[in-house]
């Protein structure tokens, strides 16, 4: 019943066997993490990390045993410590929550699934490129409340699609940049990785085995800490030390906080899919209307078949991101609601995420699969445009004709005269010059009969559509790039705000979605 992410990377990087990965990959993280800082014996770090693989435990069993404690860390926590040797069993989840490790399992599974939907992005964002630059000033109707309205052209509108694709990629970007591990203990403290230490000094040795480097307690010498650090304060607290080796044994953020009950990196990676799934879903609503039979200015290059009219190319592409678009905000609205989470870990907030952050995570790569498909095999057919523009018999220009008449007529007069002969063009089924020539005999005195033909070609009112779609062409997607921050989007350039690039290609060319720009005519 999800054909929209069938087939996608959305749908392997999110399913059962990639959260339990995920899952066993954050508790061997943070076993190599206190490894790393000498809580731990390096060997156990091995024995940990090799045991850790999804294809040995049961994912089934895990969700029908995570019932009493309300989360699968627990038994799977179990089943890992089971499948080490006796001397690293003491080392397992040691110190940590299951929330820990559920968020840092959450956080990876979403980084996995955005590393396979920003391509298909950019993919989209090149073939929309070309198109654009293709068809820069190729004239159709411009519709305004289902109706026509005043010329554009389709350059300007693809410009449009891809501009809201690049807002998709640049805020998934950030918010992939963004993710952070979880590491806070049972109330966000880090307290018990320092008890741990405390009891190993008692014993003579650090958890490698070694004589501690420093007396009991939480705190080691300043010289071990990186001076880097993130968030500009050098390390000197153990959990905070263990936070950030944390982080730098996965491909994620490190937080300035335990975020059990602050939810923003969720916040905002809803925000980021649901807004991707809606600007996707411009792009098909579009390609939907155009599609019609009746209208035929456009349509799907493999469309598909019916099931009962053997005649029909369904515009299933488009149908399926739809579906996505409308779906999303729903599941969004879900994980903002649990931002109100109580206390310093809550009950049913956190639970409430898991579902409706991989649903999210499915329908956006979805989403993002089928656009590109979508805009690789678009087929566009300007002479159905151009036939369409003649449809009104000259009223898409009547705008026009309002600012040629004003200075002959007065505003007020020649906004009468126009209301009146686009009246009588509808009723007898004449053209808007004739008709304003029935209306007002002297007009054939103050226009000649050439300029009366000019004013009503809707090929020559595009205004500045033109222009418009070569500088929208110039812009760039935000570069992909690792958060120093942990929450929020990355600072400095290469963000949403510093996508305006200044290069410039012709666009008789046809490279990818950085090349493409048009020429640079207000230059």
């Amino acid at each position: 019943m999800t054909p929209a992410r069938a087939g996608s990377g959305a749908e392997s990087g999110t399913g059962d066997a990639a959260v339990l990965q995920a899952l066993l990959d954050a508790e061997a993280a943070l076993t190599r993490a206190q490894a790393g800082l000498g809580l731990a014996p390096a060997s156990v770090a091995s024995e940990v990390t090799e045991a850790a693989r999804a294809e040995r435990f049961d994912a089934r069993g895990l969700a029908l045993r995570a019932r009493s404690g309300g989360n699968p860390v627990i038994p799977l926590v179990a089943d890992l410590t089971d499948a080490v040797g006796r001397d690293a069993a003491p080392y397992v989840h040691r110190g940590a929550t299951s929330q820990d490790i559920l968020d840092t399992a959450l956080m990876l599974v979403a980084a996995r699934t955005l590393d396979t939907v920003l391509p298909d992005l950019d993919r989209t964002a090149r073939e929309l490129a070309m198109m654009a630059a293709e068809h820069r000033d190729t004239p159709m109707p411009g519709r305004t409340l289902t109706q026509h309205a005043v010329p554009t052209t389709f350059g300007l509108k693809v410009a449009g699609w891809r501009s809201l694709v690049l807002d998709a990629h640049d805020r998934l970007a950030a918010a992939r940049a963004a993710l952070p591990v979880q590491l806070g203990g049972a109330a966000g403290t880090l307290a018990a990785f320092a008890a741990y230490a405390e009891a190993d000094s008692h014993t003579g040795t650090d958890g490698d085995g070694t004589a501690p480097r420093s007396g009991p307690g939480s705190h080691g010498p300043e010289s071990e800490s990186p001076q880097g650090a993130a968030h500009g304060v050098p390390a000197t607290d153990l959990g905070i030390r263990l936070l950030a080796a944390y982080a730098r044994e996965l491909p994620l953020a490190e937080p300035a906080l335990p975020w059990h009950t602050l939810r923003t990196p969720v916040a905002d990676l809803a925000s980021a899919c649901a807004f991707a799934c809606g600007a996707l879903g411009k792009f098909a609503a579009d390609v939907l209307v155009l599609s019609r039979s009746e209208i035929g200015e456009v349509s799907e290059g493999d469309g598909g078949s019916s099931s009962a009219m053997p005649h029909k190319t369904n515009p299933v592409r488009a149908t399926l991101i739809a579906a996505a678009a409308r779906q999303a905000p729903a599941l969004a609205a879900t994980l903002l609601g649990s931002l109100a989470a109580e206390d310093e870990r809550p009950g049913g907030a956190w639970h409430a995420e898991w579902q409706p952050v991989r649903e999210l995570l499915r329908l956006t790569g979805g989403a993002a699969h089928e656009a590109a498909e979508l805009a690789g095999a678009l087929q566009v057919f300007p002479y159905r445009m151009h036939e369409h523009l003649a449809l009104t018999e000259g009223l898409i220009v009547s705008e026009r004709f309002t600012a040629a008449l004003g200075p002959l007529l007065g505003r007020a007069r020649a906004r009468k005269l126009l209301d009146a002969a686009s009246r009588m063009a509808v009723d007898e089924g004449i053209t808007l010059d004739e008709a304003l020539e029935e209306e007002e005999p002297a007009l054939r005195e103050m226009l000649s009969r050439d300029r009366l033909r000019d004013l009503t070609d809707p090929t020559h009112y595009t205004g500045s559509a033109p222009a418009l779609t070569d500088r929208a062409l110039r812009r760039r997607a935000a570069p992909v790039r690792a958060s120093e921050q942990g929450f929020g989007p990355p600072q400095g350039p290469g963000t949403a705000q510093d996508a305006e690039n200044h290069g410039s290609r012709s666009r008789e060319g046809h490279g990818g979605a950085d090349d493409a720009a048009g020429p640079e005519r207000e230059r």
